[in-house]
């Protein structure tokens, strides 16, 4: 069993993701420490019910000024936006029920992200006037 741990943000970009082999505290603090150390602290974090982020972000907070603390959400509704945009995830893992090894998870979940991360446009020289597989090649030619 695999997990992944995925932010995007609120136009449903994808911000950061982070595939771990066991689901605990010490798995969240490695995704959040990532996110943080490339793209900063948000203002605001919405989360599920999953008392390991809590964990992580409270920790997060210890370290931060007051008025740069984060503020933590667990409003259902707003957490839609990660779980429609992980359901394209799903659908390309579903029918493969499982994987050997961590090693091919890992090498067949990094490329249908950065696939995705494509399709949605977010990297520096896409087109959007042009197809995925366009802008796949375009930038496989740089």
């Amino acid at each position: 069993m695999v997990y992944l741990y995925r932010a995007v943000n609120s136009l449903g970009d994808t911000i950061e993701f982070l595939l771990r082999k066991y689901r605990d505290g010490a798995a969240v603090k490695a995704f959040f420490r990532k996110a943080f150390k490339y793209h900063g602290y948000p203002e605001k974090v919405t989360i599920n019910k999953s008392g390991s982020n809590i964990s992580a972000l409270k920790t997060a907070n210890k370290e931060l000024a007051e008025d740069k603390q984060i503020e933590v959400r667990q409003v259902k509704y707003l957490n839609n936006i990660v779980e429609q945009d992980h359901r394209f995830i799903k659908k390309r893992t579903k029918p493969m029920l499982g994987f050997k090894s961590f090693r091919s998870a890992k090498i067949t979940i990094i490329g249908i992200e950065n696939i995705r991360i494509i399709q949605k446009g977010q990297i520096i020289g896409s087109n959007d006037k042009v197809s995925t597989f366009k802008n796949f090649k375009i930038l496989m030619a740089v």
